[in-house]
């Protein structure tokens, strides 16, 4: 695997850090105990790091020079990863080469086809997971300062790329859109934990007596992951509490330009007394928060994909999410929750409420986000299906004769 942005070893929620590094050491961890010979290339942003790190599961994580050693923004990366294709050319090149690539986001597909494109006995099959196309952030909707070279490079990744592995129904279109074949397209959703995420010893909890209503929104603090949209409709629901996890550790809150705007939005609202951000919460300590909580509520500009909806029906917790993205593939309306009109607050808070008042609905659809993550987005099923994948691609490249 090729992850040049996004270690599988850099824990989640902080700046540059979210749900690409859990799907890469997740699906590496899953394919592992599946007997295969996991590596996973990711850029040295550190002087201090051991050139190898295997993980418990197996996987072996490598750091490869390219650039200086010190974190970059995604944006700074694109000049250095021909070197990093081309380091990893030299070392396959003294000794056995991989089977398969498998790069995750765009600029992986750069080092990977770079990487790829080295052997004299026929180029490497390249798979790419994009994990964000950059066609939805161009319509307006992201302000993470995407590079307008972006816009050339994603289609050529997309149109060289041996097989493109999209995570939702969305992720399809935004592809077909770049011109990409949809015989190329495997579809593979994100997987979830369900070790890690269950439901509590009762099953989908109901509210203690005397309780107030508690409402959860988890992602970085950042304008597109629309934590502002739940604290607006937090009016229209008298008495509720809402709980913020992601961004920087709690202690740093204060210093954080996103956090102030949020708190500021909060007092604006009158609102200021129900809404707690919580800062980075340590992943082990997420399913309490999930299981600790009433809804999940998932209201973000854009959404490829997304774990915390998965994570949160794992839990047995019902979700509220606008209908956009991933988000319609996971949460399947009125079995396991609610999706509502992107930007929609007033429905948004119709929907809040009637799930707060009413707690067998939320025990309902507790139940049925249970039962669709148990049938369909555990880790190994989701290993199993990109191993079908890695293996067409392998005997596609058999029955291709080299060239003389």
């Amino acid at each position: 695997m090729i992850s040049a942005t996004a270690s599988p070893l850099t824990p989640p929620g902080g700046s540059g850090a979210g749900g690409q590094n859990v799907h890469v050491e997740a699906l590496a961890t899953a394919l592992a105990r599946r007997g295969h010979d996991v590596r996973v290339y990711t850029r040295r942003d550190d002087p201090g790091l051991p050139d190898v790190v295997q993980t418990a599961a197996g996987v072996r994580v490598v750091h490869v020079p390219a650039g200086p050693a010190e974190t970059l923004a995604r944006e700074d990366l694109l000049p250095f990863l021909p070197e990093f294709g081309r380091w990893l050319a030299g070392r396959w090149a003294e000794g056995e080469p991989p089977d398969v690539l498998h790069a995750h986001f765009w600029l992986s597909g750069v080092a990977a086809l770079e990487a790829a494109k080295s052997r004299a006995d026929g180029r490497i099959p390249v798979s790419v997971t994009f994990h964000a196309l950059g066609g939805v952030p161009r319509r307006g909707q992201d302000g993470e300062g995407l590079p307008a070279r972006r816009a050339g490079f994603e289609p050529l990744v997309a149109r060289l790329a041996d097989r493109i592995v999209a995570r939702s129904g969305d992720e399809v279109d935004e592809l077909l859109r770049l011109g990409v074949a949809r015989s190329r397209i495997e579809v593979v959703p994100s997987g979830v934990d369900i070790r890690l995420f269950l439901p509590g010893p009762q099953g989908p909890a109901d509210r203690p007596l005397g309780r107030p209503a508690r409402l959860l929104s988890v992602g970085r603090l950042a304008e597109r992951k629309g934590h502002a949209d739940v604290i607006r409709v937090l009016r229209a629901l008298p008495g509720a509490e809402l709980f913020i996890a992601g961004g920087p550790p709690r202690y740093a809150l204060p210093s954080d330009p996103y956090a102030r705007e949020l708190r500021t939005a909060a007092t604006a609202y009158g609102v200021a007394d129900r809404v707690h951000l919580l800062g980075a919460v340590p992943r082990a300590q997420m399913p309490g928060l999930y299981r600790g909580v009433d809804v999940v509520v998932c209201t973000p500009s854009r959404e490829p994909s997304g774990l915390t909806p998965l994570e949160s029906m794992a839990c047995g917790t019902p979700v509220v999410a606008y209908a956009l993205g991933g988000l319609t593939d996971m949460v399947v309306h009125g079995t396991c929750g609610l999706l509502v009109e992107p930007g929609d607050v007033v429905a948004l808070a119709r929907a809040l409420k009637s799930l707060l008042d009413c707690e067998p609905l939320r025990y309902a659809y507790g139940v049925g986000g249970l039962q669709r993550v148990l049938a369909r987005y555990p880790w190994p099923r989701i290993a199993e299906q990109i191993e079908a994948t890695y293996r067409g691609l392998i005997r596609t490249r058999i029955a291709v004769p080299v060239a003389a």
